[in-house]
């Protein structure tokens, strides 16, 4: 059946829409079925640059996700308890339906200043969206944000009227790069928790066999829980690929009615939130990147559970970097194609932000690692 689904995906490419029969394969003739990027991180999807930064003091922290130029971009909101920035802006039938940036922050309500400090440092770079440009008048850079709850973790948030988040935005766009960088206990995912364990910030990539690239960021802080009650399998563990989240696959346990395992027993209003970003190299307009997160969606479905609770603020962003246009003739189908991989990459990097999670010195808690083997 999945042979026959890729074929068939392949025939219709091919013929702008028409199933046809597949033709038998043999082993002299293999599935060009894809892989993972080769950092198997977001900034394998060219035109991207991300930038942490973290404050230990209050255990807290930033995520940037830098465009080149600026990018078409949706946005969907599933969670009960979103804390979101500019999340209007993108929706159907407004002016800007684009951004210069993306933040996934730390901090709750006084994280939505991140987007203040990354704001400011495009704006004097000269970056952001000008209707008549005029000299002497600033442009304004688009940055939604999402912000995840992390205010009860034990770090110290006496921070009066002075919240580090506009100085830790401006730190993390000002440092963005392309390339590698940290997961687990980093960027926006430094003081998170998944469940009763230590969460984190978690990246993945794949690339389609006709060379399309989608790469997906996550700082994972959900009510629910990543792991199978009982094991230390991930809910994710059936898309793992390479041994990147510990190899131990799918769980053969079966799991009955309420039975949430790992999952905070004594959750809070706003006091979780798992919050994403899905990326893509295809030249996508905004309506369409729409589909593509609210398929996403389903990713967090696939790793986290429960997921989407009135005490999650869950929220995905999909962007295009447009560096190449659209295989073939048949739009519709790519972009289906596009929200499945988006869906089972961000699964993925759920579980790696999770597996990578450390805890920092003198902090309380457990991490994937302590699970009983």
């Amino acid at each position: 059946m999945t042979v026959y689904r890729r074929q068939l995906i392949k025939a219709m490419l091919a013929t702008g829409g028409m199933a046809v029969a597949p033709r038998a394969v043999s082993a002299a003739s293999p599935i060009r079925i894809g892989t993972p990027g080769r950092l198997n991180l977001m900034t394998d999807v060219a035109g991207l640059k991300i930038g942490l930064a973290d404050d230990p003091g209050a255990y807290t922290g930033v995520t940037v996700i830098l465009p080149d130029q600026r990018a078409a971009c949706a946005v969907d909101v599933r969670g009960g308890g979103p804390g979101t920035r500019e999340t209007d802006a993108l929706s159907a039938g407004n002016l800007v339906r684009s951004v210069d940036a993306i933040v996934l922050s730390g901090g709750s309500v006084y994280g939505l200043a991140t987007a203040d400090g990354v704001a400011s440092w495009l704006g004097a770079q000269g970056r952001g969206f000008s209707l008549i440009p005029k000299k002497g008048v600033p442009p304004s850079p688009i940055v939604p944000t999402a912000v995840l709850y992390d205010l009860a973790n034990g770090g110290d948030k006496q921070w009066g009227t002075n919240p580090p988040y506009r100085r830790l935005g401006e730190q993390a766009v000002r440092h963005a790069k392309a390339g590698p960088f940290a997961l687990g206990t980093a960027g926006g995912g430094y003081g998170a928790g998944a469940g009763s364990l230590k969460g984190g910030l978690g990246s993945a990539s794949f690339q389609t066999g006709d060379g399309m690239t989608v790469g997906a960021l996550v700082c994972v802080n959900s009510l629910g829980s990543v792991v199978v009650p009982g094991t230390r399998n991930f809910w994710a563990g059936p898309l793992e690929i390479d041994n990147e989240f510990g190899g131990l696959g799918a769980s053969s346990r079966s799991v009955y009615g309420e039975d949430w395992g790992e999952a905070k027993l004594n959750p809070g209003a706003r006091a979780n939130t798992t919050i994403a970003c899905i990326a893509v190299d295809v030249r996508l307009d905004a309506d369409e990147l729409k589909r593509v997160a609210m398929m996403a969606q389903d990713g967090l479905a696939r790793a986290i559970r429960p997921i989407h609770s009135p005490f999650d603020g869950d929220v995905v962003f999909a962007l295009s970097t447009a560096q190449k246009e659209i295989p073939g003739q048949n739009r519709e189908l790519v972009i289906a194609r596009l929200g499945s991989v988006a869906a089972d990459t961000l699964a993925r990097a759920v579980a790696r932000g999770v597996y990578a999670a450390t805890l920092p010195h003198h902090r309380a808690g457990r991490t994937w690692h302590d699970l009983p083997a």
